[in-house]
This record gives C-alpha cells, sequence and structure tokens, in this order.
C-alpha cells in the first residue's frame, strides 16, 4: 500500500537502556495525525512572490479548486500528532528490537542480560485499531499479555544482531558478543500463532555456528540480515572487519568468510537490497560504508579482498544503521552517531576523480577510513539534530517516510526533495 495523503501514521515498537534493570521497558507506540510542519508554497504561490499577482493569468475556476486545495492543507497542516502508547516490562536494557514480518505482533528483543523475549503484543494493536474505530466488529478485546510467552536463555552472553527471515514465516537468527549464532525455527502445529496465543512452544532454537575464521579472538556478531529470496542464506557483520555468508544447510562453518576492512575496523551494520538481491551494504566503526556486489564477492584468492560497487568515506562517525528504500532499489538510509543521510546509488558523477565525492570502489580509488571524503554527489538529504542516533527505518506503507531513534528522542520526517 503506497499511502500519499496526510495525515499519516505509523506503529512502532521501541526499547530502553534505563539506569536500573527494572526500570527498562518495551514500548507499543502509534503516532497518528502526522502532517507537515510547515507551509507549503504551490509553484504559482512562489511567482508571485517573484513576479506580482499581476503576472498570474489563472482562471476563476482554477482559483477557486486552488483556494479548496489550500484550505485543505492548512487544515491538515494545523493538526496536533497524537501519542498512544503502551509500555510493557522487561528485565535489562534493549540492545535490539524487531517485529516478525508476517506477524507483526511477535516482538523480539535481545536483552543486555543476555536473554532473547518474545512478546505477543497482539492485545495492544486490538487496542489501537478499537481507539481508531477499525476493529472489534463485536468481539471481546483482546486481553494483554504484559510478560514475555518466551524467553530464551541459551546464549553465553549479551548481543546485538538479530533478525526474522522475510521468506520463511516465524524463521530468525540471533547472534551474540563471543561469535555464537543460533536459528530460531517455527514449531509445527497448533502451537505456532493459533487461536490461543503464542507460547514457550512456539519456536525451537538451536545454537548452529560458533567463532571461526580470522577473527577468533575477537569473533562479536554485531549485525545479522537473511537474504530477501533464499530461506536458507543470511550474512553477519563482526568484529575485526569481517563480513560472512552462511547456508543453514552447511552446519558449523560460513560458506563465505570475507575480511573487507584491511585496518580492522568492525562492521557494525549490514542491509540487503529487497529488490536487488545480489547487493549488499556495510557500515564500519571507522565511518566508512560501503556497496557491494555478492556475484563478486568472494575472491579467487583468500589473500584478495574483494572489489566493492562503491566506498563512501565522507563519514567521520561510525556508521550505526543502514536500511534500503522498500520501493526504490538504489535509495538507501545511513545514520551515523551524529545524523541521518539519504542516498540515491543511482546519481552519476559528471567528472570522476579518484577522491571527488569521498566515493572509491569502482568510481576509482581504494582508500580506506572514515572522515577524509568531500560531500559525495549521491548524498541527497542530511537530518541532524539528533544526539547519538541509533537506528533509522524506512517507513513501509508511507513512501520515503523515515524514523529514527537517538538519545535524545524519536523523529519521523519525509525528506523535502523526495
Amino acid at each position: 500500500e503506497n499511502r500519499t495523503c496526510f495525515p499519516h501514521s505509523a506503529i512502532v515498537a521501541v526499547g530502553s537502556q534505563a539506569d536500573r534493570t527494572d526500570r527498562n521497558r518495551l514500548t507499543i507506540m502509534k503516532l497518528s495525525d502526522l502532517a507537515r510542519t510547515g507551509v507549503v508554497k504551490s509553484a504559482e504561490e512562489e511567482d508571485d512572490d517573484i513576479l506580482g499577482e499581476k503576472y498570474n493569468d489563472s482562471d476563476d475556476d482554477d482559483d477557486e479548486s486552488d483556494d479548496e486545495s489550500e484550505e485543505e492543507d492548512e487544515e491538515v497542516a494545523d493538526l496536533d500528532p497524537v501519542v498512544e502508547h503502551y509500555s510493557l516490562r522487561h528485565q535489562g536494557g534493549i540492545n535490539r528490537i524487531r517485529a516478525m514480518p508476517q506477524h507483526p505482533e511477535v516482538v523480539a528483543t535481545w536483552s543486555d542480560a543476555g536473554t532473547v523475549n518474545l512478546y505477543d503484543v497482539r492485545g495492544i494493536l486490538d487496542t489501537f485499531a478499537r481507539s481508531a474505530g477499525d476493529g472489534g466488529g463485536g468481539a471481546a478485546a483482546t486481553k494483554f499479555r504484559r510478560d514475555p510467552f518466551f524467553v530464551y536463555q541459551g546464549h553465553s552472553t549479551e548481543g546485538y544482531a538479530m533478525d526474522w527471515s522475510r521468506v520463511k514465516t516465524g524463521q530468525m537468527a540471533t547472534g551474540d558478543c563471543d561469535g555464537n549464532i543460533h536459528v530460531w525455527q517455527p514449531a509445527s502445529g497448533p502451537s505456532f500463532g493459533n487461536a490461543g496465543g503464542w507460547n514457550n512452544s512456539s519456536f525451537s532454537v538451536s545454537a548452529t555456528y560458533g567463532p571461526s575464521g580470522g577473527n577468533i579472538d575477537n569473533p562479536s556478531v554485531e549485525d545479522i540480515q537473511w537474504s530477501p529470496t533464499e530461506s536458507t542464506v543470511f550474512a553477519t557483520a563482526e568484529c575485526g572487519g569481517y563480513v560472512k555468508v552462511f547456508d543453514i544447510r552447511c552446519k558449523d562453518r560460513p560458506m563465505i568468510s570475507n575480511k573487507i576492512h584491511s585496518n580492522g575496523a568492525d562492521v557494525n551494520v549490514l542491509a540487503w537490497n529487497g529488490l536487488v538481491s545480489n547487493l549488499l551494504a556495510t557500515g564500519g566503526d571507522d565511518g566508512v560504508f560501503t556497496v557491494w556486489d555478492l556475484r563478486n564477492f568472494q575472491p579467487a584468492s583468500a589473500d584478495v579482498a574483494p572489489s566493492p560497487l562503491a566506498r563512501f568515506t565522507a563519514h567521520r562517525n561510525p556508521i550505526t544503521s543502514l536500511e534500503w528504500h522498500p520501493t526504490d532499489e538504489s535509495m538507501i538510509a545511513v545514520s551515523d552517531e551524529a545524523g541521518t543521510y539519504i542516498y540515491d546509488l543511482s546519481i552519476e558523477e559528471d567528472e570522476p576523480s579518484e577522491k571527488a565525492g569521498g566515493v572509491s570502489g569502482t568510481a576509482g580509488g581504494d582508500e580506506e577510513g572514515g572522515g577524509g571524503g568531500e560531500i559525495p554527489p549521491q548524498l541527497l538529504f542530511v537530518h541532524c539534530g539528533s544526539e547519538s542516533v541509533k537506528e533509522v527505518h524506512w517507513h513501509p506503507q508511507v513512501a520515503s517516510m523515515v524514523m529514527t531513534t537517538a538519545l535524545t528522542g524519536f523523529s519521523l520526517f519525509i525528506p523535502s526533495n523526495l
């Protein structure tokens, strides 16, 4: 669904990292009546400001329709955003949070207490729908479940890496700071998402992979992404500059293991393009953001690093999040600790040079290390004002709406040039 008319709405799951373990909460929020925060002038109004109204030859009918449109825009702009929220108890700070794409009522959290928790928030979503007049139909309200229905304690320590498969319903992978990766599978039978709700028999978990390869002394798994087209394949971003690709049909070892940062900088995050499945983006602790073609990701020799499609070195802070646009294959949102950035990789430089635009790879140059490049021509938009940005996500239904989480709060915006 491509929603374009204001006002917009969004339902989000967020987690806290409080000063005390028992004060942490998982919060489900509904943000509605989201409208423009400024008055947008039409092209004719801008012409009037420059040339004067006597140059505007539009007829009366056009004037009347313009007046009606302006009144509608002003009514929307005058709306105050509405926030509805419910908070659930959570043991420990929340390192990462993900909702199952096929069943968004199932929310998974990675706790700094070393546990993975699954919550059923169906009752909260039902309450949001009823408050908007969309739910119920005479049926009784769904009961709230305030505690997780499954608490997994099988990991040896805390972690950050977590992702649900978009190909196979209920399949998830979690990775911890000791380099262990556990794969979650949906249980067969009525225990998986039945009418009575979710329970601790809905999933089975297996410790599938351990530390391996050249980063065995520093094996922390920082991020995981399942393939958008294959149900058995996922990629990991790891400390020491490594990216690995696994196939769960091959136990105990990765299919591909590449050190993509010769300087050893940690790979913090990665994002798999959902529209062009051979494109993988990675973001490093050195501020380098890189795009890879997986068809050429395995070099002929283990001593040779793969060549990127593009490498952006303009960022001066560690990359904290990446996400490809859900409907535009060339657009990606990137965040570092200082801000959020929208790139359009389809834009080509007029006169490519070795360092121009802070881009290397196919555009020339192979240098590593962030903070040394100029502003690249592919950079379309910058959102600043937040401190220590943690994650950035596109709205799956509202074209080009972006949400960020940061130390200073949440931001929702649509870039003015998209």
